[in-house]
């Protein structure tokens, strides 16, 4: 019971698969880059100590990339756990309320590693 205009938009039964689709690719890409700097950001503070790592993350820069880092992962996460929940949970009640803890965990989880990093960037 498809027009075909709905066939040329492209929306499936829940109308945004295509929109999901492509924030989960951006992601998915946009962490490539973040991924590396995380990795060699990380190899290079192995073995210093505290003080090191809170002046490394008290610069602009690295706390701009760190935060660009966590942000995007955690989106990129809740995006993949809505396809795992709309895929495997099946009562509506169940899966509103996995939909609301994921965002909720997301939001909170993102706005702890901001604050923190502000906070760091403050003391120094």
């Amino acid at each position: 019971m498809s027009t075909p205009l709905h066939k040329v938009q492209g929306l499936g039964a829940a109308h945004s698969g295509t929109g999901h689709f492509w924030r989960q690719r951006i992601t998915a890409v946009a962490l490539v880059p973040l991924g590396l700097w995380f990795t060699y950001a990380i190899l290079g503070l192995i073995g210093t100590n505290e003080v090191a790592i809170l002046s490394f993350l008290a610069q602009p820069l690295n706390a701009l990339l760190m935060a660009a880092f966590a942000a995007t992962m955690l989106y990129h996460m809740s995006l993949g756990l809505q396809v795992v929940v709309d895929d495997y949970i099946h009562g509506t009640g169940t899966k509103i309320f996995c939909l609301l803890l994921i965002r909720f965990m997301m939001i909170a989880t993102m706005v702890t590693c901001i604050f923190a990093l502000i906070r760091i960037a403050a003391s120094t």
